[in-house]
């Protein structure tokens, strides 16, 4: 531990401007163009996420994935309403996408094997 402080170095926890931001988005509805996608971090809390260059944005969630341009105080201040106060930036691992389970017709039984 360091006993001695230095006025103008920066708090370990101070947060840094990261610019613009590609930020993965979604279609939106009739009356929302697009609408921000929320994600989770590896322990269930909502985050929202930004890139800082898109080709990154593209390996890390697939070619085809839609974003946005937004400033980290805009990402900010249109997640906190959702429930993220948590950002975050270049995340380098996603999971895979959710497979849908088939549904099956009313009165269908399942058999034990």
């Amino acid at each position: 531990m360091c006993l001695i402080q230095y006025a103008e170095d920066p708090e370990p926890e101070e947060q840094i401007p990261a610019g613009p931001l590609y930020v993965p988005a979604r279609p939106g509805t009739t009356t929302t163009a697009v609408v921000i996608r929320m994600f989770r971090t590896p322990l269930g809390e909502r985050t929202a996420v930004g890139f800082t260059d898109a080709e990154l944005l593209a390996v890390t969630l697939g070619a085809d994935q839609p974003w946005v341009r937004l400033s980290e105080s805009a990402l900010r201040a249109v997640a906190a309403p959702l429930g993220a106060d948590r950002l975050t930036i270049d995340p380098t691992f996603s999971a895979s996408a959710v497979t849908p389970v088939p549904v099956r017709a009313a009165g269908a039984t399942v058999r034990a094997a």
